[in-house]
């Protein structure tokens, strides 16, 4: 499995494989969101149990995330830190999908979208969240959450 710890409470990468769910416990997430639209979280019955958000999206700029998606992930993951777990995003190759949840995470935590932009980058260096359709999603999502707020 291809992941990268972001903070303490964030990590992003590629799509578990079933037998990757045991380490993502190990490591304390709590609540996996996938951005794929292809690939359907598994159904899994261990403990402890793993939350699991599958927020369907496309990787193209002909097909943008909706900010809905990225606002329903953000809530789900407040809500998982705020209970002492960890999240992991992914999409299928943690550049695209999941960089943009992410940074969307990091930004309702507090950061400046620059900053999280620039986080993720240095600690997954395969990221990109300055792909013109990924970064205009994440600007969007810190003018959303700033009035949500």
């Amino acid at each position: 499995m291809d992941f990268s710890k972001i903070t303490d409470t964030l990590f992003i990468g590629t799509t578990p494989r079933n037998e990757d769910y045991d380490l993502l416990r190990d490591l304390g997430v709590r609540l996996v969101i996938n951005m794929r639209f292809e690939k359907r979280p598994p159904n899994e019955r261990c403990y402890p149990p793993l939350k699991f958000l599958w927020l369907p999206t496309i990787d193209s700029p002909g097909f943008v995330i909706p900010i809905c998606c990225l606002v329903r992930g953000v809530h789900a993951a407040l809500e998982t830190i705020q209970n002492g777990g960890r999240v992991y995003a992914h999409c299928q190759r943690g550049r695209h999908r999941g960089v943009a949840m992410g940074a969307s995470i990091l930004i309702a935590l507090g950061y400046d979208p620059q900053e999280a932009m620039d986080l993720i980058k240095a600690q997954r260096p395969t990221a990109d969240p300055d792909l013109f359709y990924i970064r205009s999603r994440i600007l969007r999502f810190a003018r959303a959450w700033q009035t949500c707020d």
